[in-house]
């Protein structure tokens, strides 16, 4: 588990970019299962009926500003036309408190389910602000799915404690979390 870390620290930026967007794609594709669908039948091409699933209307994304943006490529990869919101909220390195300083959601995000797009979770203060935001948009706790590829079990617990009906995807917790995820994969580290 070290060794993500570690990988991540001393890979080239080509290698982490390429590593992170297939874990971006496992993550999203696993955060897609979760949503609503409805069976339907599609014709192929060739004229041959085959029943499939459709997701129902009313899914967005909502990216956490700045490294969240990196997932945002994933997700539009699997679902063309999803609606994404923006959030920015930066911690104050000393306090370690989350500021929401902008917000811009679909006008009807009260009626979406949520794909909350952060993948570095260490603390939670910045998703448990991000959720805060959302249900004063009249955003249900109970609709938001965030998808994270590393967690602290710190950070996990502590948005369970605040939010318990929210869902947390990732694909790795453990007590270290690469924090330097968004400047390396940017390039601006």
């Amino acid at each position: 588990k070290i060794q993500i870390v570690t990988f991540f620290r001393k890979s080239s930026r080509g290698d982490f970019v390429f590593s992170a967007d297939r874990l971006i794609r496992l993550v999203v594709e696993e955060g897609l299962n979760q949503l609503p669908y409805t069976e339907c039948t599609v014709t192929t091409p060739t004229g041959h009926k085959y029943e499939g699933v459709r997701f129902e209307k009313g899914n967005c994304g909502v990216s956490i500003m700045r490294s969240g943006e990196a997932m945002e490529q994933g997700l539009r990869d699997c679902c063309r036309s999803i609606r994404i919101g923006k959030i920015l909220i930066q911690s104050d390195e000393e306090t370690q408190r989350a500021k929401v300083y902008y917000a811009k959601f679909p006008p009807d995000i009260y009626r979406r389910k949520v794909l909350l797009m952060y993948p570095i979770l260490s603390t939670g203060n910045t998703v448990i602000e991000a959720v805060k935001v959302l249900v004063e948009h009249g955003v249900q706790p109970s609709v938001i799915i965030l998808l994270s590829l590393f967690s602290t079990p710190h950070g996990a617990k502590s948005i369970i404690q605040e939010f318990p009906e929210i869902t947390i995807l990732t694909t790795e917790v453990h007590p270290v979390a690469p924090t330097h995820f968004g400047q390396k994969y940017f390039g601006t580290d």
